[in-house]
Order: C-alpha cells, then sequence, then structure tokens
C-alpha cells in the first residue's frame, strides 16, 4: 500500500488542504496567529466575532483560568464592519486559506446588515452564523436556544450570503441539540459548527464574589471534550448525516488524537481555539499528526473516516 495520504477534505463545497479550523474568538483576525504559524498551512481559519457597531465588551476581569479549561466573557469585544473591512480584508487576502467570519448581533437585521456587507468580498469564503454566544445580553445565545427563531435568522442571512458558505454555530446549552441543528438545516445553513462553550462559573470563596466581573462566562477546554464529541456525534447520526451537511467540531482540542476522535464521531473538520493560548502553533501539529494516524492505520483519505464510529 502507499504511503501517500490524502488530507484534504471537501467542505460545503470547499476544497480544503486539511480538516483544521481555527476557532473565532481565539487568533483575531489572522495577523495575530501569523507570527507563530504558517497560516496557510490551515485547513481553515475563522475570525473573531464582528457586529454593525464596535464593541468594548464586557468588564475585566473577564478571563480566568479553570480545571482542564477556562472561562471566557470577553462579550463579543471588536473592531466594528467598517473598520474590520478597511484594515482586515488585506490581512485576509493574504492568509492563503479558506476564512470564514463569525458575524454577531443584538437583532436579526443586525446579522444581515454585516452578512450583506461581507457578501461582496473575495477573501471571504463564508460566514459563521454566531448564535450561541453565551456572555452578552441580547442576541447570542438568545437566539441559539429558540429552533423557530434559528429558522428565521437562518433564513434571513442565507439570503444575504450570495454566494458564500454559511455555517450556523450551535450552543449546547440546549435540551436536545439536534432540534436546534434541524432547524438552521431547514433554514438553509450549508454547514454547523459545534460546539460553543457552556455557561459556567468559578467563585472566589475568600470575597464570596465571581472571579469574572460579567459573573458567568463560557466554559472551553479540554473539560468539554467529551461532551462535545458526544453532540457532535448525536448532531451527525440525528441530522447532518442524512442531510448532506457537514459539520465543524469543535471542544477542548488539542492534539491530532483528539481531531480523529470528532472526524470518528461524525466531524467533516475540527476546530482547535483555547489550546492555541498555550500554545499557538500546535494547529500544525495536529495537522500532521493527523496525516501521520492515517498513514498508520492504512486509510488513504482523512475523510474516509468521518462518522466511521463502531
Amino acid at each position: 500500500m502507499s504511503d501517500a495520504v490524502d488530507i484534504s477534505v471537501e467542505f460545503a463545497g470547499l476544497k480544503l488542504a486539511n480538516p483544521v479550523f481555527t476557532v473565532s474568538g481565539t487568533c483575531g483576525y489572522g495577523d495575530e496567529l501569523s507570527d507563530f504559524m504558517d497560516v496557510g498551512s490551515l485547513g481553515g481559519f475563522v475570525t473573531k466575532s464582528i457586529t454593525a457597531e464596535p464593541r468594548k465588551g464586557n468588564a475585566t476581569p473577564r478571563i480566568v483560568e479553570t480545571d482542564a479549561g477556562m472561562l471566557n466573557a470577553i462579550g463579543l469585544a471588536n473592531i466594528g464592519l467598517e473598520k474590520f473591512i478597511e484594515e482586515k480584508i488585506g490581512v485576509l487576502e493574504k492568509l492563503k486559506t479558506s476564512v470564514f467570519v463569525n458575524v454577531a448581533g443584538q437583532a436579526i437585521e443586525e446579522y444581515v446588515q454585516v452578512t450583506e456587507k461581507l457578501a461582496s468580498e473575495k477573501a471571504i469564503s463564508g460566514i459563521e452564523l454566531n448564535i450561541s454566544c453565551p456572555n452578552v445580553k441580547k442576541g447570542g445565545i438568545s437566539f441559539g436556544t429558540d429552533p423557530a427563531l434559528i429558522l428565521e435568522i437562518t433564513s434571513a442571512v442565507k439570503k444575504a450570503c450570495g454566494n458564500k458558505v454559511l455555517m450556523v454555530k450551535l450552543t449546547p446549552t440546549v435540551t436536545d441539540i439536534s432540534v436546534t441543528a434541524r432547524a438552521a438545516v431547514e433554514g438553509g445553513a450549508d454547514a454547523l459548527s459545534l460546539v460553543n462553550t457552556f455557561t459556567a462559573m468559578s467563585i472566589d470563596i475568600e470575597t464570596g464574589k465571581a472571579v469574572l466581573a460579567n459573573k458567568t462566562g463560557g466554559l472551553s477546554g479540554p473539560a468539554i471534550k467529551p461532551i462535545a464529541v458526544y453532540l457532535v456525534n448525536k448532531v451527525y447520526n440525528e441530522v447532518a448525516k442524512d442531510a448532506g451537511i457537514p459539520i465543524l467540531g469543535m471542544g477542548g482540542i488539542r492534539t491530532a488524537s483528539d481531531a480523529i476522535e470528532f472526524m470518528i464521531a461524525g466531524a467533516s473538520a475540527v476546530g482547535v481555539g483555547t489550546a492555541n493560548f498555550i500554545e499557538p502553533g500546535c494547529a500544525v501539529k495536529i495537522i500532521e499528526g493527523i496525516k501521520g494516524y492515517c498513514r498508520r492505520k492504512g486509510t488513504g483519505k482523512v475523510s474516509d473516516l468521518v462518522g466511521t464510529l463502531g
């Protein structure tokens, strides 16, 4: 058997060099990560969230380390749509990878407004619809827990997308994630990304107060990985497989082994997030590790791993 391994994947019509993405909010707008790795070696890059107007985000402290993870309550702090187009599109054009822009908002009209502006930008391959951020009072997770609202907002943004891929990011903070996934697919989603962070809290026992100024934040990192793998597998089996919709799986991925777990569970591609704060170039090691695993197992195409859970 040949040692050649094909780690390229097709993701919602996009041909990607490999299945490894960055996760929104962990690598800025592209230039921040370039000092640590060749961003062009990634299968895809997802930007920090963009809203119509600039946002300062939540008060500090808004990040705290936890056992096997971290809590963040950034609150979608970002430079806003106008400055993003003026200053960051040129950066994204040079990345030589598929770029998804994470779009957030407080109302459906804001999501549509931002998407319409981005739809004409050649540097962008797709939109990641952020309806699952737990750290804002309006928008975010309030959209992502209601199937009717998910259907409405996905349909509206899909119409504004033009020829861009629309990926909907799902929250795990629901009774049945397959119900919300199905609503996104019915609304026109080309892909799904899951899971976003889990709403959680850390308390300083000396002061008796929450560590985060926002009190609650989103839990990410290795602590959530087994739950995330389960939820990806559930959505794959109950929604995505029959619909032919790819999943970008995420939640605590640090190694190639972690990434392969998600793919076996049903993810067509994987996102590296919290691990970037510890080792900014870890995605490159994950890509090489996936290639080594496929070679060791005699798997000619990495896509053959997807949904193979026995």
